[in-house]
């Protein structure tokens, strides 16, 4: 709820790989009581955007992935570039 009063949120999810990171995170979309924390999250968001009345948003979102010692954007271009 905080997000839509200004405040930056953060969804981090870690474990060991194989641990049921992704679906906790990602889920999947059939059926709907299956999907994740990222989408649920983001109907919040955008149906408290859409009753705001008075008030203007800028939404931003990246998701990044860090393993072994390495970070990847997943939303970017190229997925399999790292960041420094």
């Amino acid at each position: 709820q905080g997000v839509t009063e200004g405040y930056n949120g953060t969804i981090f999810a870690y474990g060991q790989t194989g641990s049921g990171n992704s679906f906790t995170t990602q889920g999947v979309v059939d059926p709907s009581s299956q999907k994740g924390i990222i989408p649920r999250a983001f109907e919040h968001i955008f149906e408290s955007v859409q009753c705001a009345e008075n008030a203007k948003f800028l939404l931003r979102a990246s998701y990044l992935e860090i393993y072994n010692e390495d970070i990847r954007d997943l939303l970017g271009a190229d997925t399999k570039q790292k960041l420094e």
